[in-house]
């Protein structure tokens, strides 16, 4: 079967992403059907990429993501949350559905380590460990006719950026969908301090040709080439698009709970879709319409600390009145959202 080696120039993850779906469903597809082993090596700047069914506000800091303009990415297959930098080297096998072989995938990038003097096992289904410690995650997209397998590997990312942006202060979040296990991690350089992503990449290349016995060359991709094609914008819009990275949020409800001078507020809002599609809230407040007002303004808006304030602050305006109840109210809230 023929083999072909694809590696990006790009490092926007939601154009890495999109190029991974596009090279899935229409590269090399003549008559509807793949007829070669890919591998494609790509690298994304600093992100943290979601699995299909997981809830980024349960998954990662939204608020310090956004003030540090790091990248959110929903992936289409499943799998946990990563942060994903240029320390990251990422790997996507595409085959065949009768002709894919998640071990020898897997045996590729074992013996592409081992080439540079690493020996890494495979643990469980997904991941891949040197000693006791975590180098590789990967996760599995299928279809009728194809089948491909992603992952990630820690060349030198920076770790302390795990816990910037992952793991975040525990809302009280009752949530749907998938959440992330954290394991003990390690970089590849902490077992071999010459490696790169560029000698990592050459390894892996090398391994899929001696595995499969063949020799092709590396297509590079950048955005130029890729701009040609005219189902890869839609690929990278729907990427790119809030819908898919927080809309296809599984419902989930938040609660909070606090006491002002005015009165005890205890709030509970289901999501759907990452809108807010109910809102209650229980108070000893004796202004009974203070309390209507709030629940009409947060209903049917976008769960985001934008879309709260600007809602709010529109209330405001509309209610001198109680408008220093609602700042109170607004301020709680935003300050909450983004511990």
């Amino acid at each position: 079967m023929k083999l072909r080696i694809l590696k990006s120039a790009v490092t926007n993850p939601w154009f890495n992403l999109a190029t991974e779906d596009w090279i899935f469903n229409t590269l090399g597809n003549d008559k509807k059907a793949p007829h070669s082993h890919t591998l494609f090596l790509w690298r994304n700047s600093e992100t943290v990429v979601i699995g299909r069914s997981q809830n980024p506000w349960v998954e990662c800091k939204t608020d310090k993501m956004e003030e540090d303009n790091v990248f959110l990415a929903r992936r289409q297959s499943g799998g946990g949350a990563v942060f994903h930098d240029l320390g990251n080297t990422n790997f996507t096998f595409l085959s065949p559905k009768g002709d894919y072989d998640q071990n020898a995938n897997f045996t590729i990038i074992i013996n592409a380590l081992k080439k540079l003097g690493i020996d890494a096992t495979l643990s469980g289904r997904n991941d891949m460990q040197v000693g006791d410690k975590k180098i590789s995650g990967s996760a599995f997209k299928h279809a009728a006719d194809r089948s491909f397998h992603h992952g990630t590997l820690l060349v030198n990312a920076d770790m302390r950026k795990l816990g910037d942006y992952l793991n975040p202060h525990p809302l009280k979040l009752q949530a749907k969908g998938i959440k992330s296990v954290r394991s003990r991690v390690a970089n590849l350089v902490e077992f071999n301090n010459t490696i790169n992503p560029e000698t990592l990449s050459a390894a892996i290349i090398e391994a899929f040709c001696d595995y499969y016995g063949q020799t092709v060359d590396v297509e590079e991709l950048d955005e130029n080439t890729l701009a040609k094609e005219p189902s890869l914008n839609q690929y990278y819009q729907q990427m790119a698009d809030w819908e898919w990275r927080f809309g296809k949020t599984p419902e989930f409800s938040h609660q909070l709970e606090t006491r002002f001078n005015w009165g005890l507020i205890d709030l509970h809002m289901d999501i759907k879709q990452a809108v807010i599609s109910e809102v209650v809230i229980f108070s000893d407040a004796l202004n009974v319409e203070l309390i209507e007002l709030l629940k009409e303004a947060l209903t049917g808006i976008k769960y985001n600390t934008e879309a709260i304030k600007a809602k709010l602050d529109e209330l405001k305006n509309a209610q001198p009145n109680i408008a220093t109840q609602i700042n109170d109210f607004e301020q709680w809230l935003i300050e909450e959202m983004d511990s």
